[in-house]
């Protein structure tokens, strides 16, 4: 593999918080299909729309408490708040895996727990996601979003694949016992970084929020690709609702059958991780990602059999991954380090605000029209999201160039305003 391809793995601290993150993502995919599977099979009668709320009352908080938890990320010891947040998700892993172990386990109980995690991903996921600019040189932080994305990825591959095994002999609550111990990986590796900086920044004088979103509302180009992540982020919410909806009601498949369905994006979006690791982020990516992933969940939707739904999701996941690892570099490189916290938690506020509309209702629709037209649906929004990417390239805003990637720049121009990411190149 090139080096330029791993090149933020030659960072100690990275390597160390990679590695834990890779045993977490394990995990978190583990119990997730393991409770995808709860729900469809032991808990309902294959109802999509239980599905739906579970995945709403999860990621609902993530967009409520956007003025609470971006500058929580950015005001904190980041170190410190992963260490309570790994630790709280760790117990709420534990104490589910009691109830479904002891038979004590009820719908509205995993509703509760969906809702508390969601709560405490709130604030664990921006701090995450900025932590690593705290790891790596900014020369390198592209090259760490598309390995964290490989991680991430990693883990949801072989997560439901695993899950899919294990089920059939040892039952679900083992899987969320995996996924509590994981996070003892992660907290351990938080002990071991050697080079954290201690960040105190100061309070920004234009506000918690204000800041960032006037920053952004000045940049053609990040405001497009910030509608663009809205989009795209509700393609990949309610994918794996509808995928393993398809998976059981219209493939009818069984636990490894199901296992390995939901491992099929992940294993496109490795490629798609892989990608992005050595290409510099454009605007014109996001929007060929888009229209990738349009034809793909078209082809989901009128799969004819498992092969052709296969294929279509690979596809799906390459063009997906491709996407949100380049939307995320391109977003992150435009704003000064201060304001990453910020602008993550913004960017999880957009892709997951529908969230707790969007999931129910293409569940209900799912229940009622079927999968297939609950997945049609969601090409739709993904073509909208081309859409607003061709639009912006005919008006002459598409990114060619991120100065701040490729200058190695950390700071914003002593007027405050980063230079565009449109700007032509010479």
């Amino acid at each position: 593999m090139p080096r330029a391809a791993v090149r933020a793995l030659y960072s100690r601290d990275y390597r160390l918080w990679a590695a834990a993150a890779l045993g977490s993502n394990l995990g978190t995919w583990m119990q997730r299909t393991a409770q995808d599977w709860l729900v469809l099979t032991r808990l309902t009668a294959h109802s999509a729309l239980a599905l739906g709320l579970v995945t709403a009352l999860q990621f609902a908080p993530q967009a409520l408490l956007l003025p609470l938890t971006g500058p929580a990320a950015d005001r904190s010891d980041r170190r410190r708040l992963l260490v309570v947040t790994q630790r709280l998700m760790g117990v709420l892993a534990l104490a589910l895996a009691a109830l479904v172990l002891t038979g004590a386990v009820r719908l509205w109980q995993v509703y509760g727990f969906a809702l508390l995690l969601g709560l405490v991903t709130a604030f664990d996921a921006p701090a995450r996601g900025a932590f690593v600019s705290d790891l790596v040189p900014p020369s390198d932080l592209p090259n760490a979003v598309a390995l964290n994305a490989l991680s991430f990825n990693m883990g949801r591959l072989c997560g439901p694949a695993l899950t899919g095994i294990l089920i059939g002999s040892l039952g679900t609550g083992l899987m969320f016992l995996i996924n509590a111990a994981s996070f003892g990986m992660v907290l351990r590796a938080l002990q071991a970084l050697r080079h954290v900086p201690v960040r105190k920044p100061a309070r920004p004088a234009g506000g918690a929020l204000t800041e960032v979103l006037g920053f952004v509302a000045r940049r053609p180009d990040l405001s497009g690709a910030l509608w663009m992540f809205g989009l795209m982020g509700a393609v990949g919410v309610n994918l794996p609702i509808l995928v393993s909806t398809m998976a059981v009601r219209v493939f009818h498949a069984g636990a490894v059958s199901y296992g390995l369905i939901a491992s099929l994006m992940a294993a496109g979006a490795v490629g798609g991780a892989l990608f992005a690791a050595v290409r510099a982020p454009r605007f014109w990516v996001l929007s060929a990602a888009s229209a990738m992933c349009a034809l793909a969940t078209t082809a989901a939707a009128l799969a004819p059999g498992l092969g052709v739904f296969a294929v279509a999701l690979l596809i799906l996941g390459f063009a997906l991954q491709v996407f949100v690892t380049s939307a995320n570099s391109l977003l992150q490189l435009s704003v000064e380090p201060a304001m990453r916290g910020r602008l993550l938690a913004l960017l999880i506020a957009v892709a997951l605000g529908g969230a707790p509309l969007a999931a129910p209702l293409f569940g209900w629709v799912a229940d009622g029209l079927g999968p297939r037209a609950a997945l049609a649906g969601i090409a739709a929004l993904a073509a909208v999201a081309w859409s607003i990417g061709w639009r912006a390239a005919r008006a002459g805003i598409a990114a060619r160039n991120l100065v701040f990637a490729e200058a190695g720049e950390d700071r914003m121009p002593s007027d405050g305003v980063a230079s565009p990411a449109w700007a032509p190149e010479d």
